[in-house]
């Protein structure tokens, strides 16, 4: 028993020693492999977009939406679908666009700001960014007062 005790002095006495080296070294680099999931990317790509002007949603109508969940295409029916390796990602999104707004220049915007948040968050180059619009929404008209 009194043996035991001494090795275990012995190795808290070590990891003492080298608690100080580490803490007098400064920053240390620790190796090893970082797996990001593809539902985190697809959240950081759903957020980015959803913040693009003339953007309603992402995703279809919630009728053709609970119709393709039924089926087994529910990341499609959320409006983003991540395919993502070590270094790139290609992203497809589904949105909704507000009526009065230029879809050709809502497609640029999303483009780049959802690619900066992939390289941003994740590191991720954004290989393609494939965007199909699915709808136009109307804004609620106002009633004039003459």
């Amino acid at each position: 028993m009194a043996q035991q005790r001494s090795e275990v002095r012995f190795e808290e006495t070590e990891m003492k020693q080298r608690l100080e080296e580490i803490s007098k070294a400064g920053e240390m680099e620790v190796g090893g492999e970082t797996h990001i999931e593809d539902d985190v990317i697809a959240s950081i790509a759903s957020i980015a977009a959803s913040q693009v002007e003339g953007v309603s949603s992402l995703g279809r109508s919630s009728i053709t939406r609970s119709i393709s969940e039924r089926f087994g295409a529910e990341g499609r029916s959320k409006g983003v679908e991540v395919e993502a390796g070590k270094k790139e990602a290609i992203i497809d999104l589904t949105l909704r666009v507000i009526y009065g707004f230029s879809i050709p220049q809502i497609v640029i915007d999303v483009r780049k700001k959802v690619a900066q948040a992939l390289w941003d968050y994740t590191g991720l180059v954004a290989r393609e960014i494939n965007i199909e619009i699915a709808d136009i929404e109307f804004p609620e008209r106002v009633s004039r007062v003459e």
